[in-house]
């Protein structure tokens, strides 16, 4: 299993959301990480890839043994930059 962690960012974007959906989140990605399972898409024009969690998003980068999440929001806000 890859190790997961997240940047300050995605911590703090992390703590405003409601517990539930943190655990699906959570739930999602170490099954990712154990797995390679989920839906994961590389992302266009930036690096790094998303996990599609219902209407919520992670962003993260991914190396051979490690997961680094770097943002976590809603589907429409997510992608702004």
């Amino acid at each position: 299993m890859k190790e997961i962690t997240f940047t300050v960012a995605a911590t703090r974007q992390c703590a405003k959301l409601t517990p539930a959906i943190r655990k699906r989140i959570d739930n999602k990605l170490v099954r990712y990480a154990k797995t390679g399972a989920g839906d994961v898409k590389n992302l266009r024009g930036r690096e790094g890839a998303r996990l599609r969690v219902g209407d919520w998003r992670v962003i993260f980068i991914e190396d051979p043994t490690m997961i680094i999440v770097v943002a976590v929001g809603h589907r429409g806000e997510i992608y702004e930059d």
